[in-house]
């Protein structure tokens, strides 16, 4: 009687095929909400400065965490696309800043000229052309890597954060807006995803047209793939009673909408207060915990209407309080001025130096990094169960 080669295999041979963690720590995915606290804190430490080693040193960091600790999944492939996107921006700055001169002084350093084009009257005071000199360009591409890195961070937070885990963590009041965020968000990595699969499927076909002459082959598969999603996901949104009105009265939508009026209202005269010296002490911190109160206080009045559960809730351990700490130290320090010259984080290119490296701003750069061995190891995908090979008593 001959058996099947798929033979199940046995709990000792499972335990011996399975990972060995050598007593650390086992793989998991991590809070989501702990990785876009950790990238937005690093995006706010990275809008003090523009000194170009430190910004390198954070995309360095940001490619340290993704490489050790991404995963598997589509959305965790398309950090490289952020970082062309960055490099976009970048150089739309530094073209931007040599086609509208802002003029040149004789310390400059000349590099080229473009040629003139006149500009009537009522816009006056811009020049479209003239002399481009080396200090212009620096400055501009300094400003362009300082949203780059913003970019990125963002861009980091998307490649290491499960967006439909995170829906899950949303107050029910934003569960709305927080699907519409995470379709959104959930676009780009799909594209892209569509477009790899057509190309292999062209290339198994032995396609052989490439540039333009491919683009109607690519086109028209993306197109119908991306049509055939949002049936489906307008199904799926449909099916679980997405956009339900519950069971709110129009009083209770109204009292909803005026504390979130109010409350945002009271966080940008807060925002305000902290920016501007010369503001009143109450459009400080009294307005922005006011504002903040009467935020929450109409989140959770509009949550009231909107009944979830949750299947398995994420964990919310040590690795996440750890990974979210280094984030927010990191721009902290970088806030608070202490034990370093503020102006070394924003060097002056006016007379052009070599920018120095602080140490504790990279420190605390580096410490955004620590992130990256903080974090639990992601989970692997599960292997394929292996067949046992087929032996003459088998047969």
């Amino acid at each position: 009687m001959s058996s099947s080669p798929y033979v199940a295999r046995t709990t000792e041979e499972r335990t011996a095929a399975g990972p060995d963690t050598g007593g650390r720590r086992l793989p998991r995915t991590l809070h989501p909400v702990a990785w876009w606290i950790w990238a937005l804190a690093l995006a706010t430490a990275v809008s003090r400065t523009n000194n170009p080693l430190l910004l390198f040193l954070v995309l360095a960091v940001l490619g340290y965490v993704i490489t050790v600790r991404r995963t598997e999944a589509p959305w965790a492939r398309g950090f490289k696309y952020y970082l062309y996107l960055a490099l976009t921006v970048v150089a739309i700055r530094v073209i931007f800043r040599a086609v509208f001169a802002t003029g040149i002084t004789p310390n400059d350093h000349y590099l080229f000229s473009l040629p003139r084009i006149p500009t009537p009257d009522w816009y006056a005071g811009i020049q479209l052309g003239g002399p481009v000199s080396l200090e212009a360009l620096l400055s501009a591409a300094t400003d362009g890597l300082r949203l780059a890195c913003m970019l990125c961070c963002i861009g980091a937070a998307n490649t290491l954060a499960n967006p439909k885990r995170a829906l899950r963590v949303l107050p029910g009041a934003l569960y709305e807006l927080g699907v519409a965020v995470t379709v959104s968000i959930s676009v780009a990595p799909q594209l892209v995803q569509s477009v790899q699969r057509v190309a292999r499927a062209r290339r198994l076909r032995a396609g052989r047209n490439k540039g333009l002459g491919a683009l109607r082959g690519i086109v028209v598969p993306v197109l119908e793939d991306a049509l055939e999603r949002s049936l489906r996901l307008a199904a799926a949104m449909d099916s679980r009673g997405y956009g339900r009105a519950g069971s709110a009265t129009a009083r209770s939508r109204r009292l909803t909408g005026a504390l979130m009026l109010l409350g945002m209202c009271g966080l940008c005269a807060g925002a305000y207060g902290l920016l501007d010296a010369s503001a009143p002490k109450l459009l400080g911190l009294p307005a922005l915990a006011a504002g903040s109160v009467l935020c929450l206080a109409g989140l959770r009045l509009g949550g009231r209407r909107v009944t979830r559960t949750t299947y398995r809730p994420d964990p919310w351990r040590f690795a996440e309080w750890a990974v979210a700490s280094c984030g927010v130290l990191s721009a902290v320090l970088l806030f608070v001025n202490v034990g370093y010259d503020p102006a070394e984080l924003n060097p002056s290119i006016y007379p052009l130096s070599w920018p120095t490296l602080p140490l504790v701003p990279a420190a605390a750069i580096l410490l955004a990094g620590a992130a990256g061995f903080l974090a639990p190891p992601p989970t692997a995908p599960t292997p394929p169960a292996l067949s046992a090979p087929r032996t003459e008593e088998s047969a």
